[in-house]
């Protein structure tokens, strides 16, 4: 079981998405910004605001969230 007691969802603050720790900061725009800045050192450089266990948090969050649904595709 995860915990995460980083993410936070508040319905009036940024539409009800989860956020890091109650700032403006979605997961998802997290999740963005790891693309951008694959080095977390990077990242946090650019996102001072960020600790190492919000983006770590921020990936689990992610990874629980999303659906096992499995779709089949053809093959050719």
């Amino acid at each position: 079981m995860n915990k995460f007691d980083r993410i936070t969802i508040d319905p009036v603050k940024m539409n009800g998405q989860p956020c890091i720790r109650g700032m403006r900061l979605t997961v998802r725009r997290v999740l963005e910004a790891l693309s951008v800045y694959p080095d977390q050192a990077e990242l946090i450089k650019n996102y001072p605001e960020l600790e190492p266990e919000d983006i770590r948090q921020a990936l689990a969050w992610a990874a629980c969230n999303l659906d096992d649904e499995v779709i089949q595709r053809d093959v050719a």
